[in-house]
């Protein structure tokens, strides 16, 4: 998660774009942070404006397993914190922990339910949450749900 040269972070634009590259001032309550970014081009940091997000996903790597399945209930789920289940405004869903929700802050952190998965925290922004569910004991996520 930590490259030496700064976290890796996917970036989730509203719109769809995404923007991958690693990071040294991401804090929840800052208007923006920065990006470093790499390509065939060269490096160049972008500054990002967080209310333009959907979440900032804390990877392990870059490449992740586009084959895997991820697990959407917390019945091996093992964590701190409340269990949320998230539904963005795109559709996309993911479950997790959470101890920082509230819903007067521009987000907040999500650490996901499925171990194996290769984000290692999400922050998810509130303005590109279409419905929060919490969820008790370990039940799995609504039938026809969609994941990441």
């Amino acid at each position: 998660m930590n490259s030496g040269e700064g976290l890796l972070v996917i970036a989730r634009r509203q719109d769809g774009q995404v923007l991958k590259g690693t990071t040294h001032d991401f804090a929840p309550t800052k208007p923006t942070f920065h990006l470093a970014t790499r390509s065939d081009a060269g490096s160049k940091t972008i500054e990002i404006p967080l209310n333009t997000l959907k979440a900032v996903f804390f990877v392990k790597s870059f490449e992740g397993d586009s084959r895997r399945l991820a697990k959407y209930d917390f019945e091996a789920a093992k964590g701190q914190g409340r269990r949320v289940v998230v539904t963005f405004i795109d559709g996309e869903m993911i479950a997790g922990f959470t101890v920082g929700y509230s819903a007067g802050k521009p987000g907040f952190f999500l650490i996901p339910a499925d171990q194996s998965d290769n984000n290692a925290r999400v922050f998810v922004v509130n303005a590109a949450v279409r419905n929060l569910q919490w969820v008790t004991g370990t039940a799995p996520l609504p039938a026809g749900s969609t994941g990441p």
